[in-house]
């Protein structure tokens, strides 16, 4: 069975912008990257349900986020001076897409209209009090995306925060509640457990992953376990970056920059976690990474190292091995299955 993954980049060096890459399922290989879509600075990226791909985009010193046909055809880009968004995600019931920008600490929503095009709806500027790390000077909202319930939950480095915002039909954003996570934490993305009832949040600065109970009646996360996602011996520099849970909700993946690792842990019943393993991510600056359909391989893109990592995944045991890491992709920073 042959898959399809779409790989956003940073556009520094070599890169011309998303990419596409296939899996061969049956082979368990990877084909050569071919480029999809020219663009500038398309870190991050999210596809609608017709195969509409919404991308960052950061051109001349402008920054916001594209709309491309699923041809590759450039429909319309909404953006502004300044930085643009690391982050966009989908709301396929109500048309809208969510933008996180970390420099302005600021959330957008656009709305997506009849053709696929962009408008901007609404932003909300974070300003709550800022966290004692030193990358933490300024609000840097790191992640903007749906609850099971159809909130937006965001992730804010900077304020050690993740806010819960109602979402009107319009795109109109209403902050219902915040938690507050323990000083220097960084918050940088947050998993939910299928049952909805359980998140697990990455916390960038400190390296860790705390298990949060969310409670649909009024927005709020509570915390229930803090692990880190490191060795106890491992003293040198690390940053946090991608978490991922699989569909039976047996276990969790994050990925470690600068440890440059995976690290694995399973689910238990209460939600909380027990390492599995921590393995290497052959590569430089494991920055993001998915699985396939069948959840039997993960793909791992690297920043530094401009390559990608193939790894098989035992369904029952949760375990990692790798089986390609020579496939080229520069300056890869987002792994998507592609949906159309």
């Amino acid at each position: 069975m042959q898959e399809t993954f779409l790989l956003g980049t940073y556009t520094k060096k070599s890169s011309k912008g998303i990419y596409t890459v296939q899996l061969d399922t049956e082979t368990s290989t990877l084909s050569e990257v071919q480029v999809m879509i020219a663009e500038s600075g398309p870190t991050y990226l999210a596809q609608s349900l017709n195969g509409v791909v919404y991308t960052v985009s950061a051109n001349n010193g402008n920054g916001g986020v594209a709309a491309y046909s699923p041809d590759g055809s450039r429909l319309n880009i909404v953006a502004e001076e300044g930085a643009a968004p690391c982050y966009v995600a989908v709301d396929e019931t109500r048309q809208l897409v969510y933008g996180a920008n970390y420099h302005k600490g600021e959330v957008t929503v656009y709305k997506i209209e009849h053709d696929g095009t962009l408008t901007l709806a609404d932003r909300i500027v974070h300003e709550e009090p800022l966290g004692p790390h030193e990358n933490q000077n300024h609000a840097h909202v790191h992640y903007a995306d749906l609850t099971p319930d159809y909130r937006l939950a965001v992730c804010d480095l900077g304020t050690d925060s993740v806010y819960t915002y109602d979402v009107s039909e319009q795109g109109t954003l209403t902050l219902v509640a915040r938690y507050q996570a323990e000083p220097g934490t960084g918050p940088r993305h947050l998993a939910f457990h299928p049952n909805g009832r359980i998140a697990y949040l990455f916390g960038e600065l400190d390296s860790t992953l705390t298990t949060l109970a969310y409670h649909q009646e009024t927005g709020t996360f509570t915390k229930q376990q803090k692990i880190s996602t490191l060795p106890a011996d491992y003293q040198a520099f690390n940053g946090g970056a991608a978490v991922r849970v699989t569909k039976d909700g047996q276990f969790v993946y994050a990925s470690n920059r600068g440890h440059n690792s995976l690290a694995v842990y399973q689910i238990h019943v209460d939600g909380q976690l027990s390492l599995v393993e921590i393995v290497p991510s052959n590569g430089e600056i494991p920055r993001d990474f998915n699985f396939n359909q069948s959840e039997d391989f993960l793909l791992c893109a690297h920043q530094d190292s401009d390559n990608l990592v193939l790894f098989s995944r035992d369904a029952k045991s949760g375990k990692l091995t790798v089986v390609q890491n020579d496939v080229v992709a520069p300056e890869c920073v987002c792994v998507t299955q592609k949906k159309a």
